[in-house]
């Protein structure tokens, strides 16, 4: 069930139960306890942001000045309420941080490091990777099928 949503999360419940074996109000019941269980989160839309004139995208790697808890929380709740973010990733090793961000080009990505990152108190190093381009994998679901 959650494979043939991963791959389609619009698909109807019709098509969602005939998928997996299993009768409409059965699959029904089974999505609704999977969203109450908290396995499935949300669906989301996945959009072109070239077309909405977003078109450069970059992963920054952030590291942090110190490692307090209030610090780290300063910072990820400020980073993650930026316009431009896509996704912010928390990690181990040599960075404290991922942002994933889309600009409307080079001059905003700069002003976007620049305003938000490099100057925020919390910050001590971030470096900026560009992204040329991008595909979704299988997840955890095996190989891609083509079709």
């Amino acid at each position: 069930m959650l494979e043939l949503l991963a791959r389609d999360g619009r698909i109807t419940n019709q098509r969602l139960a005939d998928g997996v074996g299993i009768a409409p109000s059965t699959a029904l019941a089974r999505l609704r306890g999977l969203r109450r269980r908290g396995v499935i989160r949300g669906f989301h839309t996945e959009v072109d942001l070239a077309a909405l004139g977003r078109p450069l995208q970059a992963l920054i790697a952030v590291r942090l000045t110190v490692h307090a808890r209030e610090q780290i929380e300063a910072f990820d709740k400020a980073v993650r309420e930026l316009p431009g973010v896509l996704m912010v990733f928390h990690l181990t090793g040599v960075n404290d941080y991922l942002v994933w961000v889309a600009a409307v080009d080079a001059q905003d990505l700069r002003e976007f490091v620049v305003d938000h990152l490099t100057t925020h108190e919390a910050v001590s190093h971030a470096e900026t990777s560009l992204i040329y381009e991008h595909h979704r994998g299988p997840g955890i679901w095996g190989l891609a099928d083509p079709a």
